[in-house]
């Protein structure tokens, strides 16, 4: 998960708030010197946290809770919005037609996040094209076009020609027909002139919409200076930090950048061309706090299924459908969002103290694996059947996949278990009237 050690403090904070006996003035202070310590080791700006913290104190202290509401939950509720203040503004980028210019130093992993945009809007319906303008580091554009290859995205380049601006001159005219043009630029290991020359040229030819300048998260607070020496260059509109699932210093980058001019509009949270997750401060701080994002929960999940295909899955579950089969598909659809820890970070609650550690993630993942193998050694008698499956079918399985039949017995027993609870959730007349009336409109599912 994205900057987690900084997630347990803040989590570890709500969690001593909760178990209080009373919410007093000792308690509002001691927390916020746990707030200060979790977000001073994440590298946020000291300054910055003496503020957010005296403005939390200031407020728990004198705020009245609103109706209906205690004040347990109304000092939680203040952290929430003071840690939010601190990451600026959400700015999302526009789902239509424009030209995008990449820009960053060298290393900080521009052209893997230009495949990774690439991606992120051809899945949502626009028709993109990738431009390889960095002609300085050797095999940028081969890389970039594997990338390409692998993302369903075309790529142009003009290999061995050293005139960036001109590769973005004829790079526009080939793709004219494209939604988007997303245009890959050159870097160097620091701010030097020639650089910032030659993005000047490349801007100028390019006239892009969106100028993304491409950080870091590692630089920590110095990110900050970076994005302002490269807005005062080219504009920079917005920024994508990269590596925030495992650096340090992120919450130092996050603070920094939001306190320039552009805004964060994606982090890169992994390696692969998947790991790059809209931003907003609001989503991101609740899902640090360990209350979940739903949100981005379904957008990962539309993602990996159809409209189609989520309604054709309801409908059989709604008929009292539920075989094997059906069992497939969604954890087949778990298995493409990603890895499961990310998940669980997503759903309300799952982040709280004490919950995750009591879920052993990585041994779950490895069952579904498994689960998975095994069903695909089945018939399709069984798959559709599962009733069928008696001792002969379970060795003759095992054997197949390759796993000792006790295993094949345990996917038995958790179908039979996710089976029951479906059952149980399809008898509650009210929902099942819901759902039903959903389906008929066409909202299950959501647009893509």
């Amino acid at each position: 998960m994205v900057l987690e050690g900084l997630g347990q403090s803040l989590r570890g904070v709500l969690n001593k708030i909760a178990k209080a006996s009373t919410i007093d003035e000792p308690l509002v202070k001691e927390v916020s010197r746990d707030i200060q310590r979790a977000l001073l080791q994440a590298d946020v700006n000291v300054q910055l946290v003496l503020d957010l913290t005296k403005e939390v104190e200031r407020r728990a202290l004198k705020e009245k809770p609103p109706a209906g509401m205690t004040l347990r939950e109304h000092v939680i509720k203040i952290i929430y919005e003071e840690l939010v203040k601190i990451l600026g503004h959400p700015r999302q980028l526009p789902l239509t037609k424009q030209t995008i210019l990449m820009v960053g130093l060298y290393g900080q992993g521009k052209t893997t996040q230009a495949g990774k945009l690439g991606r992120y809007l051809h899945k949502r319906g626009l028709k993109v094209g990738l431009i390889a303008a960095d002609v300085h580091r050797p095999a940028a554009y081969e890389q970039l076009m594997q990338i390409g290859e692998k993302v369903g995205v075309p790529v142009f380049g003009i290999p061995g020609e050293k005139d960036a601006a001109k590769i973005v001159a004829e790079g526009i005219r080939h793709f004219h027909g494209a939604d988007v043009k997303i245009i890959d630029t050159s870097g160097r290991h620091a701010l030097e002139a020639d650089l910032i020359a030659e993005i000047r040229r490349v801007a100028e030819e390019a006239r892009a919409d969106e100028r993304i300048l491409v950080l870091d998260a590692s630089v920590g607070q110095q990110a900050g200076p970076q994005a302002q020496a490269f807005h005062d260059a080219v504009g920079v509109t917005s920024v994508i930090l990269t590596k925030m699932d495992g650096s340090a210093k992120g919450g130092g980058a996050l603070s920094a950048v939001s306190r320039t001019q552009a805004s964060i509009v994606f982090i890169g949270t992994g390696e692969h061309l998947e790991d790059l997750e809209t931003f907003n401060p609001e989503r991101f701080i609740s899902r640090l706090l360990g209350m979940g994002d739903i949100q981005s929960l379904l957008e990962k999940a539309k993602e990996t299924m159809t409209e189609e295909q989520a309604m054709e899955t309801t409908k059989k579950i709604m008929s009292g459908r539920f075989t094997l089969k059906e069992m497939y598909e969604q954890m087949e659809m778990v298995s493409n969002m990603g890895p499961l820890k990310k998940l669980l970070s997503m759903i309300p609650g799952f982040g709280v103290p004490g919950i995750q550690d009591k879920i052993n993630v990585e041994e779950t993942q490895r069952r579904l694996a498994i689960f998975r193998v095994i069903m695909d050694s089945m018939t399709e008698e069984e798959m559709e059947d599962p009733k069928v499956i008696k001792s002969s079918r379970v060795a003759r399985i095992a054997r197949g996949a390759g796993v000792d039949p006790k295993e094949v017995r345990a996917l038995l027993h958790q179908y039979n278990t996710s089976k029951k609870a479906v059952k149980g959730l399809m008898g509650n007349r009210k929902l099942r009237r819901q759902m039903m009336k959903q389906l008929e409109s066409g909202e299950l599912g959501g647009a893509q």
